[in-house]
């Protein structure tokens, strides 16, 4: 087996998995109702409610223009 292949291959995997995972771990600590956040040395304090409210209306929203498409 020609070891550029496997190199370029075994990069490709390392880095397409590191980027997966940081995506997963955002999505997680965004649905997560924690106000604050510490880890290695950052602390991330968020407010939640206010995400909450936004998260509300977008919602409402889609659904409106769900409701659009379906009467036309």
């Amino acid at each position: 087996m020609d070891t550029k292949v496997f190199d370029g291959v075994f990069w490709t995997f390392t880095i397409t998995s590191i980027i997966g995972f940081l995506l997963a771990l955002t999505k997680m600590l965004y649905k997560s109702k924690c106000k604050s956040f510490k880890c290695l040395g950052c602390e991330l304090v968020r407010d939640t409610e206010g995400e909450e409210k936004v998260d509300i209306l977008e919602l409402e929203r889609h659904a409106e223009t769900k409701e659009e498409k379906s009467n036309v």
